[in-house]
């Protein structure tokens, strides 16, 4: 479930609290006070077995006594009680419960996990929703629910905290009461045996009273609902994130505290990213970040000028903003002119701009007016340190005044000091100006918007197409993967992972097997010129580490005894592997290139991870790498790539000629395809992958397989393009179209079939005249979550983004996946072939396939050749109360 009864949860009309307490400073007592003191405009009923009032209250001794059925129950009782009490409650109709008890399996508590059980067990068939256990509870102060025993309660405003932690949560009220900062939710999960992030994030992305949402996690439990949910929420609004946990000894923590392992913290920062969401490191950059977004609008990129009256605090801005990955703008001659004109002779001529320790406001007000004109600045910091000669609130009146309505580029202050910066900081704050107490909290907060619109961006920027059109052997592969796994193999052999990458196109050494020291020399004689020998054995994995592995060998005589030195040293290092020959192959010689690596390996949380960075024997050493959560395409595989240090060189330096980029991003995107399609595999690495300016290839492979317990889609975080729905459609004039899922490289072709529409059929379509398909909203009908959305395509063979689409047919379902919405266009130069009809046809069977209830859509009436195909297809239509002129159908799925 997702967001199903959740209203229950946050805008109940009614409340019981069963285990009211009267014992002072007892959860049930404060949970009392807080309900009956929050404000709540309705019924609080509590629930105490012998008390006939609870603060002057009247309490009822069990739930089958409640006068009325409440929305929302509040529990506080030991946790052998709280299965049986969830049972009664939804028999009664009760859709939400929160649960405050602890005791339900935290710490492998083997009792506590069957209460878990008992409880989700009793409130499944009423579709009950749990909140926790094991939590602080929730707060929604826009309603007066305080259904917490938080110490105090929060003021109401427009951010929505989520939280693992009830300690947080209690915490983050206290620190925003002093900073007059208010939410519209506060929710501690606690074990998120049901309401999980992912819900929470469906839920506030739709709520109009959230403009942001923050979240504290410690651990996600269903990462493809968490990805699907945050990617849908952060392109509505931010969505800033503090994860706890990072180290070792942290995760460790969070598994003894919510009894959820915490996963490695570089796959969820990689998933933060993927998700478009914004990551931080403490509560304060938390809500600076929120404060920040929420006052002026993302900058146009990352050039920053600092405006200041001190040259140490200047430097010192700058050396933050390089360490956090910014760049200090360059001033245009104009700008450097204007300043020249107002500015004493010594200032600093150059950005940081020093306007003197006695600069006044009106000083201020001179430099600042240039800079706000000046397109090569992205963003503004106005620094002040205190001094006897001017006024620092006069020189903060001086900014607010200049800026007047400017909107770009955006200002940031940061006025240093005591009682007179704050009042500087207090008018800043009354105009919605952004300041902070140091330069460098002010720096970091610029990055932090500058961070979120890169994210924005990605998450709508159209991929280049693959350059290759690459067809993979998979019945190759698993023929060889399958053999293994009936031979009770775990790792593939050197020869066998090679043949496996290459069926999937990705170039590699050749090689060949030698049973035995001659052998191995016969194949040197036939391969001619120098050689690498690699033993050959299951049991060894990494063969540098035992002696496996000599190169550049000259002649058969030399690969002979390298070959029986090589069976010495292995027996006498590793005396129990069994040793089945060794491989031989060319050296390969690609003067200038670079040896990289490509690898995969499965997380606990989600799912394959793919890792590409600098390789080598020496490449634990190095440790310069990047992650990626499958699938990838071309701009999320040159993405991962840009995060690594070996970047910068594969691009080329002193004369050195780049190597190809895409011929790398080309082979994530192909180790990425081999992950989707076999969920046998377990592990891999190729090692070193080597790269110049000609393209790639693989000298060595390794890859560990276990049979599968779920399809390789399956266990991705991310559903995959779903190319199992490709199918070739046979027109009566002999032409063949592909209907095929929309990829995200499909936006030039979708923009250029709009362009060929009539305005008839945009009016009819989008009930409105539009002249072009922006690419916000192109991007948005082709980069779609398959796990909510379907858009299938019907257009030519050839590469994605290069061929015409003839008609678009889609649906999007609520994250319950109980309705779904439709809408569906044909070319009117392929009108009259039944198009209309097969498109409908295969998007009804496909939401059939997927589970949902419901399939609806809004027609004109007078688009008359829609409704008469939905009356075929069995929809029942209805009119519109809001708009006459339109028709709601609706088709029940079965």
């Amino acid at each position: 479930m997702s967001v199903r009864n959740l209203d229950f949860l946050f805008k109940p009309k009614s409340v019981a609290l069963i285990g009211a307490s009267r014992r002072a400073n007892s959860v049930g007592a404060v949970l009392a006070q807080n309900l009956f003191q929050g404000g709540f405009d309705g019924p609080v009923m509590p629930v105490h077995p012998k008390h006939a009032h609870i603060q002057s209250v009247p309490a009822y001794p069990d739930v089958a006594s409640l006068p009325i059925t409440p929305d929302l129950a509040v529990i506080a009782t030991p946790p052998e009680t709280v299965p049986g009490l969830i049972a009664e409650l939804g028999a009664r109709g009760t859709r939400a419960a929160v649960v405050i008890t602890a005791g339900f399996g935290e710490g492998a508590d083997e009792q506590g996990r069957h209460l878990k059980q008992a409880m989700l067990d009793a409130a499944r068939p009423h579709l009950l929703r749990i909140v926790g256990p094991n939590c602080l509870g929730m707060l929604v102060p826009r309603v007066g629910l305080n259904a917490s025993f938080a110490e105090s309660a929060a003021q109401p405003g427009r951010l929505a905290f989520v939280a693992q932690s009830g300690a947080i949560v209690t915490s983050v009220i206290d620190w925003a009461s002093n900073r007059g900062i208010g939410f519209s939710h506060l929710v501690s999960l606690g074990a998120m045996s049901d309401v999980d992030l992912g819900d929470m994030l469906d839920y506030l992305a739709s709520d109009r009273d959230a403009r942001a949402i923050l979240l504290y996690i410690e651990a996600v439990t269903s990462a493809r609902k968490f990805m699907s949910a945050a990617r849908a929420a952060a392109r509505s609004k931010p969505v800033v994130v503090v994860k706890a946990g990072r180290h070792a000894e942290g995760a460790r923590a969070v598994a003894s505290h919510t009894g959820a392992l915490a996963g490695s913290d570089e796959v969820y920062d990689t998933a933060f990213r993927r998700a478009g969401m914004l990551r931080v490191f403490s509560l304060e950059e938390l809500f600076d970040a929120v404060g920040t977004l929420g006052a002026i609008d993302p900058p146009r990129g990352d050039r920053l000028t600092i405006l200041t009256n001190g040259g140490g605090m200047g430097v010192l801005a700058t050396d933050s903003l390089i360490d956090e990955g910014g760049r200090l703008a360059e001033l245009t001659p104009e700008t450097l002119g204007a300043l020249d004109n107002v500015l004493p002779p010594i200032w600093s001529r150059a950005n940081p701009i020093d306007i003197i320790g006695d600069a006044d406001g009106a000083r201020y007000a001179a430099a600042l007016a240039p800079l706000l004109e000046d397109r090569s600045v992205d963003a503004v910091l106005v620094l002040h340190c205190p001094t006897a000669i001017a006024s620092s609130t006069e020189a903060a009146r001086a900014v607010v005044d200049t800026l007047g309505g400017h909107k770009s580029p955006s200002i940031l202050t940061s006025w240093v000091g005591g009682e007179e910066a704050r009042k500087a900081r207090h008018l800043f704050a009354e105009h919605k100006i952004p300041t902070y107490e140091t330069p460098g909290q002010a720096v970091r907060a610029f990055m932090h918007m500058v961070t979120y619109r890169r994210n924005q961006a990605a998450l709508i920027e159209t991929p280049a197409s693959v350059p290759e059109d690459f067809t993979p052997d998979v019945a190759k592969a698993r023929q060889i993967i399958d053999g293994a796994l009936r031979a009770g193999r775990t790792w593939l052999s050197d020869p066998q992972a090679k043949a496996v990458i290459a069926a999937y196109a990705i170039p590699v050494a050749g090689t060949e097997i030698a049973a035995d020291p001659k052998a191995a020399a016969e194949a040197a004689a036939r391969l001619g010129g120098a050689v690498a020998l690699k033993i050959l054995s299951p049991d060894i994995t990494h063969k540098t580490d035992v002696g496996g592995v000599v190169l550049n060998l000259e002649g058969p005589r030399a690969v002979e005894a390298a070959a029986e030195a090589m069976l010495a040293h292995v027996a006498q290092e590793n005396p129990e592997a069994r040793v089945e020959g060794f491989t031989v192959e060319p050296m390969v010689r690609r003067p200038g290139a670079y040896e990289l690596i490509l690898g995969m390996s499965e997380d606990l949380q989600f799912g394959p991870t793919i890792l590409f960075g600098q390789g080598g024997t020496a490449v634990e050493v190095i440790a310069d790498k990047a992650l990626a959560l499958p699938p990838l395409n071309m701009r999320l595989a040159h993405e991962a790539m840009s995060r690594t240090r070996i970047h910068r060189l594969l691009q080329g330096y002193r004369g050195l000629a780049p190597v190809n980029l895409d011929a790398i991003a080309l082979t994530l995107i192909k180790v990425s395809q081999l992950i989707i399609d076999f969920a046998e595999i377990a592990e891999l690495d190729i090692n070193p992958l080597l790269a110049d300016e000609y393209g790639v290839i693989a000298l060595d492979a390794r890859i560990r397989v276990a049979p599968a317990t779920r399809p390789g889609a399956e266990r991705l975080a991310i559903r995959p393009h779903p190319k199992e729905l490709e199918e070739t459609i046979a027109l009566d004039d002999g032409r063949a179209l592909l209907l095929r899922p929309v990829l995200p490289e499909d936006e030039p072709s979708l923009q250029a079939a709009f362009a060929k529409l009539t305005p008839e059929e945009i009016r009819l379509r989008f009930f409105a005249p539009m002249k072009t398909l922006s690419h916000v909203q192109a991007a948005r009908f082709t980069q779609i979550d398959y796990d909510r959305e379907m858009a299938l395509i019907l257009t030519e063979s050839g590469i994605p983004g290069q061929t015409e689409i003839f008609g678009v047919v889609r649906i999007a379902a609520d994250p319950d996946n109980e309705r779904a919405e439709y809408a569906v266009i044909v070319r009117h130069d392929m009108t009259g072939l039944g198009l209309g009809r097969l498109l409908m046809q295969r998007i009804l069977d496909y939401a059939d396939r997927r589970g949902i209830g419901e399939i609806y859509g809004d027609v004109l009436r007078e688009n008359t050749t829609m409704l008469k195909l939905c009356k075929t297809l069995g929809f029942t239509q209805s009119a519109s109360v809001e708009e006459p002129g339109v028709v709601r159908v609706s088709l029940k799925l079965a």
